[in-house]
This record gives structure tokens, sequence and C-alpha cells, in this order.
């Protein structure tokens, strides 16, 4: 099945790519036409380098801690890092050592682009951070022999319902990688349940808790205060990754709260910061003083009661500074983001009904005392309201946060053992 499955993906992309041919062309610096046409030539590419592949924001910061494990185990062998999306190639452009790693934006699924790609780059094993499955670059990986790793994967409540509509087809595609290392049972039992053999999933854990990271200490903090301009004694509320209508309902909470405590910021980390001059419109229409921080160093005295990060890399340091946070996609029907980021800075965290894209990570952060899921907006305002009105209960809760961040380490080293298993003669630097 999985013959005529490919030559029917390849026929589908070979009639797209004609039908686009003159747009592409017309737009010769786009970045789909980078992506159909990818930068291959004279890549200082070593022999058979380990390939890494990570879709956009979330799945890199994932994917840092595995780069610098694998350039301590294996320093001889270069690792090439593909991305998909924009923001993500602006994120691993500031992140990743480009002395040591080959950055590439992802090649479309195209047959002819990917064959060439593959060959080009020839790796001596391709990993896949979570999500993101190209058919057609896995199975010509897969003919080729190449080892085909997928580690941190979930399967979200959405995806699992397409899997069990099409479970034959996602059978076919699924089964093609190597080995599945999934962050939860809940999600290895998932790919089990259409059809995938249980020594080809394990369940390791979630690498997001081994991020490499480092405390907010007294002058970092008090410099980031001076950045947005923020008095020592202010409150702040940090909500992040947001999307609409979340912005609505937290400027309408905040509006609610600041009459009770005039003490009191909010600084909200749209998801796309091209929506940033909306939320200042919301803020307009409520009366509340607004900036922005990409317009702070021109205001260097200007104080508001909103302000909107509109800036990318800088949310995972902000929420250090943060009295109570809020992850959004959570309220929104998104599936929620990363919690992790603010429980690990002793922050409480707070976050809605629609979380299951984290689904084990809010269980085990509720479980320990350091979150809260909230049901609505009248919900949030409630909880807020009590720990503003209550800074040991809050602090308290942080300090649970901060332990749950550090009880769950660990699968880091369980996929490393794993991929050891697969790399061959190529032999480890230390002993994992």
């Amino acid at each position: 099945m999985i013959d005529i499955f490919t030559v029917l993906y390849d026929l589908a992309w070979t009639v797209l790519i004609l039908l686009t041919a003159p747009w592409l062309l017309f737009f010769q610096h786009s970045r789909w036409l980078k992506r159909l046409r990818p930068p291959l030539t004279n890549i200082p590419i070593s022999h058979k380098p380990i390939w890494i592949h990570a879709l956009s924001v979330g799945e890199i910061i994932s994917a840092l801690p595995v780069v610098k494990t694998l350039q301590q185990a294996y320093p001889f062998k270069k690792i090439v890092f593909t991305v998909t999306t924009a923001q993500g190639m602006e994120i691993a452009l500031k992140k990743i050592d480009l002395e040591k790693v080959v950055l590439l934006p992802m090649p479309l699924d195209f047959w002819w682009t990917v064959r060439k790609t593959v060959q080009n780059i020839n790796p001596s094993v391709f990993i896949l951070v979570e999500t993101d499955i190209w058919p057609g670059l896995i199975t010509r990986l897969h003919r080729r022999r190449i080892p085909v790793i997928l580690i941190n994967g979930r399967i979200s409540p959405r995806t699992f319902k397409s899997y069990q509509r099409f479970r034959r087809l996602a059978k076919v595609i699924l089964n093609t990688p190597d080995l599945c290392l999934m962050q939860s049972d809940l999600d290895r039992e998932r790919l089990m349940s259409i059809g995938l053999p249980p020594d080809k999933v394990k369940a390791v854990g979630n690498i997001k808790f081994d991020q490499d990271w480092h405390s907010l200490d007294d002058r970092e903090s008090s410099q980031w205060r001076h950045r947005l301009n923020l008095p020592p004694d202010k409150c702040i509320w940090v909500a992040g990754s947001t999307h609409e209508p979340e912005e609505k309902i937290l400027l309408g909470i905040y509006k609610r709260l600041n009459h009770l405590f005039p003490e009191f910021i909010l600084i909200i980390a749209p998801r796309r910061i091209e929506r940033a001059a909306r939320i200042q419109e919301l803020c307009g229409q409520k009366g509340l003083i607004c900036e922005r921080r990409s317009r702070l160093g021109n205001l260097p005295e200007k104080r508001y009661q909103v302000l909107i990060l509109d800036t990318i890399g800088e949310l995972d340091r902000v929420y250090g500074i943060a009295t109570i946070s809020f992850v959004g996609g959570s309220l929104a029907p998104i599936g929620g983001h990363n919690l992790l980021e603010p429980a690990r800075f002793g922050c409480p965290v707070l976050f809605g009904p629609h979380i299951h894209n984290f689904s084990l990570m809010s269980e085990l952060l509720i479980d320990t005392g350091g979150g809260i899921m909230v049901k609505d907006h009248e919900t949030l305002y409630a909880v807020m309201e009590e720990l503003l009105s209550s800074p040991e209960k809050a602090e308290q809760m942080g300090a649970k946060a901060r332990a749950f961040a550090n009880m769950n380490k660990g699968a880091l080293m369980r996929v490393m053992a794993h991929i050891k298993d697969y790399m061959g003669d190529h032999g480890l630097a230390q002993d994992l």
C-alpha cells in the first residue's frame, strides 16, 4: 500500500508545483521558492551527518538540549538542522551556533526536492522533533535505510481522531519511522491503537523538562524591569502565547482588577506578534494605557498599564519577572502552550480548559499545586483576585510550580540512549 500511496502523493505534489510555478518564479526571493530549491550547494557537510528537524519555535526550543548533547557525544559529526516556519528560523538563528550546525529551511515534500536534499545531506540518522511528519521525506529516508526517529512525540485528541478516521493511511505513514519516542503512555497507547507494534513505540517522557535553562537572579530581574520601564514595586501579570479572543478576555479581567489593585501591570505576549496592532486597538477601546515592547526604546520614561510583547525570543525570560502567569491557547480552543516556561521560574501558572497539547503536563502541575485550570473568564477573574489579595499564597504556589519543573527531568538521557542504538560504529565521546 505504501508504494501506491507514494505514487499518488508524488503525483499530487507534481500537479501542485506545476500550477503554482508561475507564482513561485515571479516571487524569486520567496520563502516557498527557497524551500522548493534549498541552498544545498557548497555546504560543508561532513560524511553522514546527523539531521534534526523541528517545525517551529516550540519544537526548536525542545530540540536545543538534544543538539547540545549530540555535539558532546559525537564531536566529529556535523549536525544539519532544518526548520519549517519563518518565525522558527528567526529563533534558530539566535539560539543555534552556526559554526557547528548547518541551518537550512525544511524542503517542500515535492519528490524532486526531497530526493535532491536527501542525496546531498546523506545523513546517518534523521531525528524528527514532535510533529511535522512529511510522508515523502520519511518514505525516501526509509528506502535508503536511513534510520528515522521521532522524539518527544505527542498525539493530541484532534490528531488522534483524524488518525482513527483514516486509520489505514495513518498506519502506513506512522509505521515508516524506525522508532517513535513519545512523551507519555497515553501518546504511546494512541499510536499502538492504530496498529503500530509495541516495540516501535516507547514512552520516555518530555524533553522540555531538560532544556538548558538558568534562573533569573536579582541582577537580571532588575535589568529586565529597567528595559521594560517597570518600577520594582509593580505586580506583574504575564500572559504568554495568547490567541484571539483571549486578549479581549484578559484585558476585560485586567480592567476589573485594576480598580482593586492599581499597582498592577499586564504584559501580553501574543503567539503571533503581527497581531500586536489589533491588541493595541482593544486596549484603546477599553481606555487602557498601552505600549508595545518594540517601541519602548524611544520612550524611556513612558508608563503604561498594558505592555504588548511584540518581540521574538523574550517571553521565556520575561516570565521570570511575573508575579502570576497565564498560558494562552487554552481559553481559546487551540490546545495550549508550554506550561513549563513560567513554572520553572517559580511563578503560579494559570491556564484554560483547552490544554490537550499539554494534557499530562497540566495534570502533573495541578497535582503538584503549582498550576490552576480555569474553566472560563469569570473563574480566571476569581483566581486572579484571590492570588493578588494573598501574596503568600501566590508565593507558595510558585514554589510548587518550580518543584514540578525540577522533579520531571531525565527524558533527554532516555532519548539519547535510544539514539545511540542507531548510530552504528560512530562511537560516543562519553558514556551515555
